[in-house]
Formats: C-alpha cells, sequence, structure tokens
C-alpha cells in the first residue's frame, strides 16, 4: 500500500462524503427505512457510501472492500482490507444532534493501520499520516487542501480520578457497572466513533464498550487511537482486538490509554 496516496484519497473522500451527508441533514425532512436489525438507515448512509465506495475502487481496485451498506461485502474472508461505515452514528443523524461521523479505514494483517474519522456537523476531522502519527486538522477542511495538523496523544491517566467516556445511544447497566469499578472523576457521553477520537486527545482516559459492533464501527477510531498512543482490546482477555473476524462482528471492547489500570469484567 502506498501510504501517501492512501492519505490522500481517504481524507478527500470523507471530507466529500461529509459535504454530501450535510446537505441531507440540512434538510427540513429525509427518508429514515429499518435494516434486517432494526438498525435505522437513511438516504445520507447510501450517498455517502456510493461516494466512497466508488472512490476507493478506483484508486484501490486490487484491494478487498468492506462496507456497512454492502451486504455482499460481508462474507468476505480477508485480513487486509478497505473497511468503510458511512455514516456512523445514523441515530444521532435522524435525532439531529450531531455526533455521527465518516470513517474510512485500512487494515492491515488484522490491525488497522491507517484511517479517518470525519465529524461534519462537529467540524471535526482526525485522521493518520502517512507516516501513522494521529491529528486532528483545523482550518476550512477542504478536500483538495490540506489544512494545519496538530499531533494528538493518549492522556497520562491518573487512576485515582479516571475520565471514562462512554455511548450516548447504547448505555446501558453493565456498562455503568463495569464502570463503577475503577475510580473516575468524569464520565461524559459521545455518539460514534467520536469515542474513540476521545480517547486519543486525550479528552478521555478510555471508553468501554460491552455491547455489538461491527468492525466498520470501530476500525477507523482504532486506527486513530493506535497513532495517538493508544489500545484498543478484548474485554474478556485484554488482548489487542484484531480484525477480519468471522461477518466482521467486533466481542466486547475496551479503548484506552495505556496507563489505565485495567479492571477485569
Amino acid at each position: 500500500m502506498n501510504y501517501d496516496t492512501l492519505f490522500t484519497v481517504m481524507r478527500r473522500l470523507a471530507l466529500q462524503a461529509g459535504d454530501v451527508i450535510m446537505e441531507i441533514y440540512d434538510r427540513d425532512d429525509f427518508d429514515v427505512d429499518r435494516k434486517d436489525d432494526d438498525s435505522p438507515v437513511t438516504t445520507a448512509d447510501r450517498a455517502a457510501d456510493d461516494l466512497i465506495s466508488a472512490g476507493l475502487r478506483v484508486a484501490f481496485p486490487d484491494v478487498p472492500l468492506v462496507t456497512e451498506e454492502q451486504s455482499a461485502s460481508h462474507g468476505q474472508s480477508v485480513s487486509t482490507f478497505l473497511i468503510v461505515d458511512p455514516l456512523d452514528g445514523t441515530k444521532e443523524f435522524v435525532k439531529r444532534r450531531g455526533d455521527f461521523t465518516v470513517n474510512i479505514a485500512y487494515v492491515e494483517d488484522g490491525t488497522p493501520v491507517r484511517g479517518v474519522v470525519y465529524a461534519p456537523a462537529k467540524k471535526r476531522m482526525f485522521l493518520t499520516l502517512p507516516d501513522g502519527q494521529a491529528v486532528e486538522e483545523d482550518g476550512a477542511l477542504d478536500p483538495d487542501t490540506v489544512g494545519d495538523l496538530a499531533p494528538i496523544s493518549v492522556s497520562q491517566p491518573d487512576n485515582s480520578a479516571l475520565r471514562v467516556v462512554a455511548s450516548k445511544s447504547h448505555r446501558d447497566q453493565a456498562t455503568d457497572d463495569y464502570i463503577g469499578k475503577y475510580a473516575t472523576a468524569d464520565t461524559k457521553s459521545a455518539g460514534s466513533s467520536l469515542k474513540f477520537c476521545l480517547v486519543a486527545t486525550g479528552e478521555a482516559d478510555f471508553y468501554p464498550r460491552l455491547g455489538r459492533t461491527m468492525e466498520w464501527d470501530t476500525a477507523a477510531g482504532h486506527a486513530v487511537l493506535i497513532g495517538a498512543g493508544g489500545r484498543v482490546v478484548r474485554f474478556d482477555d485484554h488482548t489487542d482486538l484484531g480484525y477480519g473476524k468471522s461477518e466482521f462482528a467486533n466481542p466486547f471492547f475496551i479503548a484506552y490509554a495505556p496507563g489505565v489500570d485495567l479492571k477485569t469484567g
């Protein structure tokens, strides 16, 4: 993989998809359908997926592509691939809460090594440089002109006063019980893959997820977090979360700054 080309293409497609999403978001109304698992899907999900998928297939025709909105891609058995969630946080999008993101990642030998997370309603963009360093881009966020890139890094946690981020739409008692094992100073909620990015920037120390997710939900945020010095591990045995699993389904996991003293479930 040419990481310079990958950086340029992923960044441009994420921003272009964000423009498409926001055009629909700003309408008075838009269609909301239901998938087989009863999760919502909108015109924006499909339009963003069409744009990103087409762009990736032109740029990287020989690299397998997995995307949430194309069920035919979910039957692949791959360890190195591109993976896309064109609109993560559709519930936040439908409720017009702004916590939704465009996610594109490249997985190499089961590890997400490069990624971009773009929150178009919040105008925050997190991505990995060609060398893998995670940065946040400031400025106009123009698809054709890279703005100011500020390196980001995970926190040096204080285990007597940890800052936790948890899901806004999927918070449950099991999650609260697990968080209760820690000495916490602050607990905040966020939607979509922004939770990974809040750990990556040091705005939170850890993010536990005791619920169903798919690899397209996590790969881009995971790549950004790795690039900022963080880790994502399985909840059950604290080994690194791998990708290319059966049907691209994740177990429970914990995303964290390495200084956090992880507790068992």
